[in-house]
C-alpha cells in the first residue's frame, strides 16, 4: 500500500521573518543616516567658521603718532629782537609789544605794534600757533600743515584789494607763504604783506602794513614784504631755539 505523499508541514517562514525585522530595520537606518547627514554638515561648518575665527586678526589699534618737535612757544613781544621792532615800525607807541589775551601762552600767542615818524605809518603784528600731536588727529606736524594751507587761504583779502601777489619764502621755516596787495583805507594807500611760515609743528603769521599820510611817499611793497621775510625768519629761529631748549632730555 503506497503512502500517499505528504506535505512538509508549514514551519514559520524564518526567511519570511528575517525580511520583516530587515524591513524595520531599513528604515530606522535611513531615518539615522539622514538625521546624521545634517549633523555631519554642521560640524564641517562650525569647524570652518572655526578656523576662520582663528585666523581673522583682532582689530588693529590705532598708531601712536609721532612726538611733536616743539613743546613750547617763544613770548610773541620778544620774538623779534627791539633791533628789528625799531627798523620795522620807527617811533613805535608801545616799543615792548602790545601782547594779545591767551588761554594757553604754549599753544597760542600774539603780539602787535604801531607808530607814526612823522607821515610815515607802520603795523607789525605775530601771532604763533602750535600743535600738539594727537592720537585722533594725527602728528603735530600733519596738523601744522593743515593749519598753514588754511592760513595762506584766509589771508586773502576778500575785497577792495587791488594788486594781490603771492609766492614763497625760500629759508623760512620749513615751508612759507607770501601774499602782497595794496588797498586805500581813509583815503590812504596802504601796502599790506603777511609771511606765513611753519616750522615743524608751529605756523607763524606775520603781518606788516603801512602808508605815507598827507603828501608822504607810499611805501615800496618790495622793501616792506623784504623787511616781512627776514622779521618771519627770525621768529622761526625764536622757536628752534626755546622748542629745543625746553625738549626734554633722552
Amino acid at each position: 500500500m503506497h503512502r500517499s505523499a505528504q506535505r512538509p508541514a508549514k514551519r514559520p517562514a524564518p526567511r519570511l521573518a528575517r525580511l520583516l525585522a530587515c524591513a524595520a530595520v531599513v528604515p530606522v537606518m535611513l531615518v539615522a543616516g539622514c538625521s546624521l547627514l545634517p549633523d555631519s554638515g554642521d560640524d564641517t561648518k562650525g569647524s570652518d567658521a572655526g578656523g576662520g575665527t582663528e585666523k581673522s586678526a583682532e582689530p588693529s589699534a590705532t598708531p601712536t603718532p609721532e612726538p611733536a618737535k616743539y613743546a613750547k612757544l617763544p613770548r610773541p613781544c620778544t620774538a623779534l629782537t627791539k633791533k628789528t621792532v625799531g627798523n620795522l615800525v620807527p617811533k613805535a607807541k608801545n616799543k615792548s609789544g602790545t601782547v594779545g589775551k591767551s588761554a594757553d601762552i604754549d599753544a597760542r600767542g600774539t603780539c602787535s605794534w604801531n607808530g607814526l615818524d612823522g607821515f610815515q605809518y607802520r603795523w607789525l603784528d605775530i601771532s604763533f600757533q602750535r600743535f600738539e600731536s594727537d592720537p585722533t588727529l594725527g602728528s603735530g606736524e600733519s596738523r601744522a600743515k593743515e593749519y598753514f594751507t588754511k592760513q595762506v587761504d584766509s589771508s586773502k583779502p576778500a575785497k577792495g584789494a587791488k594788486d594781490l601777489k603771492t609766492g614763497t619764502a625760500a629759508g623760512v621755516g620749513d615751508q612759507a607763504a607770501t601774499l602782497t596787495y595794496a588797498v586805500k583805507k581813509d583815503r590812504e594807500d596802504f601796502r599790506n604783506q603777511t609771511v606765513i611760515a611753519r616750522t615743524a609743528n608751529v605756523v607763524i603769521t606775520l603781518n606788516y602794513n603801512g602808508a605815507g599820510y598827507e603828501d608822504a611817499k607810499t611805501p615800496k611793497a618790495a622793501d616792506m614784504l623784504k623787511d616781512a621775510q627776514s622779521a618771519a625768519k627770525e621768529a622761526a629761529a625764536a622757536v628752534a631755539k626755546v622748542g629745543t631748549a625746553s625738549r626734554p632730555s633722552a
